[in-house]
């Protein structure tokens, strides 16, 4: 069989980023089957200590309840730390393969529950897997695909995947609540997830390992090879070696640290960048959209006051709307906008709309709670837009390529970290506090808009290799923290927009070979490996393995 199941090109991207897209979509379905589930009379049941319908002045309930939800966050969270260590030991395939067997069994382990602690259970072991699939999916896609493609690629798997995911789970869940009372209503809606995680599992078997981790594991051919069919080329290509190259250049330059370079700040600002990818994981989960979203059927019976049926059925057509409106990013993000004023305009809308729920849910009677579910859907419309796949997409291409496996592990660990915290305190809260609750998520979102204009520099057309040049020069100014920004907006492109050339864009463009950046790192890494004589690139043999002098010497 030809290698990749035949494909090349930008069918063999696409069926990546269909891999990928799969991924996430058991995300986004995992996100939404429980907030119907807990209106649905067999399942409520089947496990009465989560029962807040039955139980609604019950402090102990509503905790138990942020519990359950949140187990499956906290299986997200450990394994995403994990792949800080096993990601880039492992490769992407191999964790991206490990996590969904993982969510598999804990899929298995839910739908035949009869207690509440294998119920449990159940949520923290796919919860554990799936951490695995959302620390790495999005570096595996994103070293894979073009510069220019990256962001509708990554918008297309991590936003429109997961609001997919989300919708389906809440059709899903209203049309299998018909068949109350039997517990194929609750058990049926669970067990569809592992018929996508299989078809996940098959197509990442066949897929091309990520070029860039290749190249950082010292596998030159592999590389290649993987490189020449992405571009459907041949390894001797120029464009295919002159992306070698610039691949090559950062690996160099970045293998002659550790993990332990998250920390420290260097000419590549690692630490201040590991900051901006984690940051902007916690704004995602601080929005409020899992407040909204994990609880959004049972919400509509205690916060609008609608009938059971009625609230599946709106959470249904919420999560519609929440997919539809996903592709405005999708289709404009790499042609019309940047990455910076998605976010600000998601955050300005999502700031107004939570203003708008508390003084709808403060006034508390017919007219304010139809008024308040338009506002659900505006809330998560201006999500869907602004940052559904935003942050899975820029934590990616903010850290370099030698910390980012770890770095997009310890930044996805602060999303589960997050949601965590907002699904548990979620039921706290309203039972405490009621309508108080929207303003907090109001406050933060304000607080979003000037954190993104000041601090958060431009990625969009840019290839991954660009960024460290990007921060390489903020980092000769005296404030590099605020200086990133205005470094994005005046550094050359080195690949150009759609349909615009760069400085690299193609064999009539100026040779990469021979730019000053390219010759400043092949200086450097000659001096690491003449400092290091009887070592050579040892200090990154742990993970990219030995080479011998000559092929280092062809491979500097």
């Amino acid at each position: 069989m030809a290698p990749y199941m035949g494909l090349r090109g930008g069918s063999l991207q696409f069926a990546i980023s269909a891999a990928a897209g799969l991924c996430f979509f058991l995300f986004g379905y995992f996100q939404g089957d429980m907030g119907g589930m807990l209106t649905i009379p067999s399942f409520l049941r089947q496990f009465p200590r989560i029962d807040t319908l039955g139980n609604p002045g019950s402090l102990h309930v509503a905790q138990l309840q942020g519990v359950t939800m949140a187990t499956w966050n906290i299986g997200c969270f450990v394994s995403a730390i994990l792949t800080i260590w096993l990601g880039d030991v492992l490769g992407r395939k191999k964790t991206i393969f490990m996590g969904t067997c993982f969510l598999i069994i804990g899929e298995v382990v839910q739908c035949t529950s009869f207690s509440y602690g294998q119920f449990v259970a159940g949520r923290f072991i796919a919860g554990f897997g799936n951490g695995f699939n959302t620390a790495t999916v999005p570096a595996w896609q994103a070293e894979c695909v073009k510069a220019h493609q990256r962001g509708t690629m990554l918008m297309v798997s991590a936003g429109a995947c997961i609001a997919a995911g989300l919708s389906f789970s809440y059709w899903i869940t209203f049309a299998f609540a018909y068949l109350d009372p039997s517990s194929a209503a609750w058990r049926i809606p669970i067990a569809i997830e592992i018929f996508f995680a299989l078809v996940a599992l098959v197509l990442i078997v066949f897929l091309p390992e990520s070029p860039r981790w290749l190249v950082l594991g010292a596998r030159v051919d592999e590389a290649l090879t993987v490189l020449a069919a992405l571009n459907d080329s041949e390894p001797n290509d120029w464009d295919v070696q002159q992306e070698f190259m610039q691949i090559k250049d950062a690996v160099l330059e970045m293998s002659a640290g550790s993990a332990g370079l998250l920390f420290k700040q260097t000419e590549f600002r690692y630490l201040h960048r590991t900051l901006l990818a984690y940051i902007v994981q916690i704004f995602q989960q601080m929005s409020g959209i899992n407040f909204v979203t994990q609880y959004m059927a049972l919400m509509f019976v205690t916060q609008t006051h609608y009938a059971g049926w009625l609230a599946r059925l709106l959470a249904a057509c919420l999560g519609t709307a929440f997919f539809l409106a996903s592709f405005v990013a999708v289709v404009g993000i790499d042609r019309f906008w940047g990455r910076r004023s998605l976010m600000m305009f998601g955050a300005t809308g999502m700031c107004i709309c939570m203003v708008l729920l508390t003084v709808m849910m403060y006034l508390n009677s017919r007219g304010p709670d139809i008024a308040a579910t338009v506002f659900y859907f505006a809330f998560c419309i201006f999500f869907a837009i602004g940052w559904q796949g935003m942050a899975w997409l820029y934590q990616v291409e903010i850290v370099p390529l030698r910390v980012r496996g770890p770095a997009n592990a310890l930044s996805t660990s602060a999303n589960w970290l997050l949601n965590f915290a907002v699904v548990f305190i979620a039921p706290i809260a309203l039972h405490n506090i009621g309508y108080k609750t929207y303003i907090i998520f109001a406050a933060i979102n304000f607080a979003i808009i000037p954190a993104v204009y000041f601090f958060y520099p431009e990625t969009g057309y840019r290839s991954l290799e660009e960024i460290d040049v990007i921060f390489a020069s903020a980092s000769q100014c005296p404030r590099p923290y605020l200086a990133v920004v205005r470094s994005a907006e005046t550094e050359p492109l080195w690949y150009g927009k759609r349909g615009q050339a760069g400085l690299y864009g193609g064999a009539d463009g100026a040779s990469y070979e021979k730019s000053d950046w390219h010759l400043r790192l092949a200086g450097m890494a000659a001096e690491r490996t003449s400092a290091s004589s009887s070592d050579g690139l040892q200090a990154s043999s742990e993970s990219a393995g030995d080479m011998t002098e000559a092929e280092r010497r062809n491979y500097i």
